[in-house]
């Protein structure tokens, strides 16, 4: 019965700003659909027959209508959940509510399939019309990620650019769905692919390859795991040096030399720039990327040369005890960051036997305890020590100060020593 009503309010200029009911009307005609038996294909056949059997749709209203439906509904659905924390709740307490977003959603990536809507809803989408409540949902990434895909690989400019913030200043999908993003729920794929679309098409400019030197971690990350877009990215900045200082710039180099295919790229560029055949030897400070693994990390330290090496950054990353068989390799390490990693007892007695030189440690947030922390006392050298949130006891601490004569400053907040 409501379906002919449904159907001519689509096709039709509306306002649903001052007729917000209409909108109400058309979202619980969707959900009316969706609740059916099969209801996810029941609401596509819906989409499917507004968009008609031609390849063009012949009703210019129908797209951006739709639209405005299911992101209005997304976040009216959300505008009461304002942090993340209260999110999750809703997705364990409330299932209705979540059935209702997976509807809404479904229809964008329904609405995404047909190539002459794409344009339109990349260019309604662009500005991210969604809360920031929905970008830090993990469920929500998940679903949206496939409709951002295919608008970043679509082979047209005027689409896969949507990827991309309104201005410069502005974030856009491209940044949120960044491997180095909380938002990033797939390691980074999606946004490899798009990458390599518009690196291949439209963007291969300095310009816009100077705004991906903040995702430079991201880069690194992908390129160490042998994605050859990152590798591709990495060079051509180092080719048109937007990477500042040597240090980060051997970094780079240490990162493509880790893999076969990048150093065919880095030498295929030493190749052309002569210059860059200067940036010997390796670098004496390393940041690796966060959400590196242990596999990162053998596969970063096996390759080049890291005898300059005096500080290394693992902070915030993935990796465990196990990379601590790469690390008794830096003989010449002063600075070990291993902040929020899982980081144990087994990797901490392995390098207080080998890391003589180390003279700052930072294990905030890591899983040690007395057995592991008791065997820095072989570390004469430490002056920095970090234990901050750890399982550190009074009687270990008292030890650690008498058997380190150089430690001049220890963080014992949140521990039984404080």
């Amino acid at each position: 019965m409501f379906t002919p009503i449904i159907k001519r309010i689509l096709k039709h200029n509306v306002d649903f700003g001052k007729y917000p009911y209409v909108r109400r009307f058309v979202q619980n005609y969707i959900q009316a659909l969706n609740s059916q038996n099969d209801g996810t294909r029941v609401v596509h056949q819906f989409v499917d027959s507004m968009h008609g059997p031609t390849s063009t749709c012949p009703h210019l209203r129908v797209l951006p209508n739709l639209v405005s439906v299911c992101t209005a509904a997304v976040c009216g659905l959300l505008e009461d959940h304002r942090s993340q924390e209260r999110l999750n709740t809703l997705h364990h307490s409330n299932e209705d509510t979540v059935q209702h977003l997976n509807c809404y959603l479904s229809v964008l990536s329904k609405i995404c399939e047909y190539d002459d809507w794409r344009p339109g809803l990349a260019q309604l989408l662009q500005p991210i019309p969604f809360p920031d409540v929905a970008l830090a949902d993990e469920e929500f990434i998940r679903q949206i990620m496939p409709v951002v895909e295919q608008i970043g690989t679509d082979p047209r400019c005027d689409v896969h650019q949507m990827v991309m913030g309104t201005r410069e200043d502005k974030e856009g999908w491209l940044s949120v769905i960044c491997p180095s993003s909380l938002a990033c729920v797939d390691e980074g794929s999606a946004w490899a692919a798009i990458l390599q679309t518009l690196i291949t098409c439209c963007c291969k400019r300095k310009k816009f390859l100077a705004t991906l030197v903040k995702s430079l971690g991201a880069c690194m990350l992908l390129a160490l795991r042998g994605n050859i877009t990152a590798q591709d990215v990495l060079c051509l900045m180092l080719e048109w040096e937007l990477i500042d200082g040597s240090d980060q710039s051997l970094q780079v180099v240490t990162t493509l030399q880790s893999t076969p295919t990048g150093k065919r790229r880095y030498q295929a560029l030493c190749d052309r720039q002569m210059h860059l055949r200067e940036l010997k030897g390796g670098p004496r400070k390393l940041t690796l990327p966060s959400r590196s693994t242990d596999a990162d990390v053998n596969r970063m330290l096996s390759s080049g040369s890291f005898g300059n090496l005096e500080c290394l950054s693992l902070a915030f990353t993935r990796v465990t005890s196990a990379c601590a068989e790469q690390l008794i390799k830096l003989p010449t390490l002063r600075y070990l960051n291993l902040w929020a990693t899982q980081f144990g007892d087994v990797g901490l007695q392995l390098i207080s036997e080998h890391l003589h030189k180390l003279q700052v440690l930072n294990l905030c947030e890591t899983p040690v305890t007395d057995k592991g922390l008791g065997s820095l006392a072989a570390i004469k050298s430490l002056r920095k020590l970090n234990l901050n949130s750890t399982s550190l006891s009074v009687e270990t601490f008292e030890t650690l100060k008498e058997m380190l004569p150089a430690l001049q400053e220890v963080d014992v907040r949140y521990t039984d020593a404080w």
